[in-house]
């Protein structure tokens, strides 16, 4: 029996399919992702019974492979890191700082609930967080009728989102009061699993968005955008162009959190910096 040999990416294979990650979703692929890009694209390979990364691209690049092998390639190399809670200082600035400022600029109701979009949402803890802290502020403080967005470029890691099932130990940012409240164990307690309860399920829209597309669909504005952890993938000009396209979504005095590993200093967009790593567009 012959040994199976691994594919091997040569140096132009990888230019021509990092300028295709670069240009479809805007990361930056140096040299230095090289064998990053060759393993997870291994796969890939595999899957479609191909022998090298010449004839993966050949079929990529056509006609059909654009229109059935693209999107699983993008999901392939996209990173979908996150947590419940994450950088959890940003949800103190959400109930203590942004909310009321919010609330105090207008009412919203049911035809006009405050909309939060949470970019880059991945396997959708970040948007189940937001919900979270959304629907305790309204229960603390009258009501508030509010709805989430999530997005990514991923549809595996939104099929996951949608589901809302998570294992046991992902929730553990979450305190014991909210675990009750907002998740529902397995009967079979050998799974370890939890589900995210209806109710606060219904309140989350999860669809597929590339942020390096000139249209996201979007019909309305929204009050606060989470897009946090995804520019540190793009370049200064790219991170330029996608802040102000997300302004353009974003209503007179709303809110933009980013990653605390992320600036947007110089890059000459309508935000002023009011906390760390969070933004309120110019009010007009």
């Amino acid at each position: 029996m012959v040994p199976f040999q691994l594919a091997r990416l040569s140096d132009g294979e990888f230019r021509l399919l990092g300028g295709f990650i670069q240009e479809t979703l805007g990361i930056k692929m140096p040299p230095v992702k090289k064998t990053l890009l060759e393993g997870r694209l291994q796969k890939r390979l595999r899957l479609l019974g191909l022998q090298s990364f010449s004839d993966y691209c050949t079929y990529l690049f056509s006609s059909e492979g654009m229109t059935q092998e693209a999107v699983h390639m993008l999901d392939t190399v996209t990173t979908n890191k996150t947590e419940f809670f994450r950088e959890g200082i940003h949800f103190r600035y959400l109930r203590n700082m942004v909310l009321p400022q919010l609330v105090g600029m207008r009412a919203y109701g049911p035809g006009r609930p405050l909309r939060v979009w949470s970019a880059g949402c991945s396997t959708g803890e970040e948007p189940y967080t937001i919900a979270m802290a959304l629907n305790e502020y309204a229960e603390q403080n009258g009501g508030l009728h509010f709805s989430v967005l999530a997005t990514d470029v991923s549809s595996r890691a939104l099929e996951k989102a949608r589901c809302g099932i998570y294992e046991e130990e992902k929730i553990s940012p979450v305190s014991e009061e909210m675990r009750g409240k907002y998740f529902l164990r397995s009967k079979d307690r050998a799974k370890c699993l939890v589900k995210v309860v209806p109710e606060l399920r219904e309140r989350v829209v999860f669809t597929r968005v590339n942020l390096m597309d000139e249209d996201y669909g979007l019909t309305e504005p929204v009050e606060v955008i989470f897009c946090r952890n995804v520019m540190i993938y793009f370049d200064r000009p790219t991170q330029r162009r996608l802040v102000k396209k997300l302004c353009g979504h974003l209503i007179a005095g709303g809110y933009v959190f980013i990653g605390h590993s992320e600036t947007l200093n110089g890059l000459s967009v309508p935000l002023v910096q009011v906390a760390p790593t969070l933004y309120r567009k110019n009010v007009r």
